[in-house]
């Protein structure tokens, strides 16, 4: 019977943001797979917990992740972690999980800590639906690119960025969506936590002036609807005599266009029947 894969969530900032869960699944993990050794030892130490690590990122997937997937097989069980934060969102533990998931290991989240949901949470911006959009292209035009995708965009957008990359990203920005309301979410859990409200020519002006410092989540409002026009009540007798014309009975054709255009259904139905009394 092969193992299981536990992905377990760690602090993004605040060594008390790991729960007692994600401490006692990784105290009886046969080993841990992390993004980088140096700093999930760290975290091991901090909690008196002593597990064997293997090296599991980006640049080593190809080979560490079937050499994981075969102790998995063997009926070994992994805790994978990422320096900080969720494992395989917006991280290469997706592809191990792919790996398992292709090769029947069963996979269980250890939730906890997420910098996109935490400043969404803050941002005071929409929150009902929203779209992950974690770190845009480094190249310019491949950036620009992407934001010109998502200019239709009407759910709240969130973004990772670097400190060195945080002007031209926020000049792309406002040049892609003109004018938006956007939280700008720094160090999160962290010693010099900030939450900015504003919006991106604030924004932009102020990290032309400051250096940005730390890493930053951007929340950025999607696109407003148009206004609709508000459907007259002549506009809506037009509407019933319409559906009246293909056979549709009074009543049913008053119900639907009263819903539709949100006209009062008794309103409608006597301005409806005098129209049509005029027609006869």
């Amino acid at each position: 019977m092969s193992g299981k894969l536990y992905l377990v969530a760690t602090p993004i900032g605040n060594l008390g943001d790991l729960s007692p869960r994600a401490a006692e699944t990784l105290a009886a993990a046969d080993f841990v797979a992390a993004e980088d050794t140096r700093v999930s030892l760290k975290l091991l130490n901090h909690f008196n917990i002593k597990k064997p690590l293997v090296s599991y990122h980006e640049h080593n997937q190809a080979i560490s992740g079937p050499a994981i997937l075969n102790r998995l097989l063997s009926g070994e069980t992994c805790a994978l972690v990422t320096d900080a934060g969720t494992p395989a969102v917006s991280d290469p533990g997706e592809g191990l999980v792919a790996l398992c998931a292709e090769n029947g290991v069963e996979v269980l989240a250890i939730p906890g800590c997420c910098a996109a949901v935490s400043a969404l949470a803050v941002s005071g911006l929409p929150t009902g639906r929203f779209v992950f959009e974690g770190f845009l292209p480094a190249n310019r035009g491949e950036r620009r690119e992407r934001l010109a995708e998502l200019a239709g965009e009407e759910r709240t957008m969130i973004l990772y960025e670097a400190p060195h990359r945080l002007r031209a990203t926020l000049a792309d920005l406002a040049e892609a969506f003109g004018e938006r309301r956007v939280t700008l979410c720094r160090e999160l859990t962290k010693l010099h936590e900030e939450t900015r409200r504003t919006t991106l020519s604030e924004a932009l002006a102020r990290y032309t002036e400051n250096d940005p410092k730390g890493e930053f989540v951007l929340v950025l409002a999607g696109r407003e609807r148009p206004a609709e026009r508000a459907v007259t009540l002549e506009e809506g007798v037009d509407m019933v005599l319409s559906r009246r014309e293909k056979g549709e009975r009074m009543k049913d054709a008053v119900r639907q266009v009263a819903s539709d255009t949100g006209l009062g259904r008794n309103e409608l139905y006597q301005a409806a029947l005098r129209a049509a009394q005029e027609q006869l």
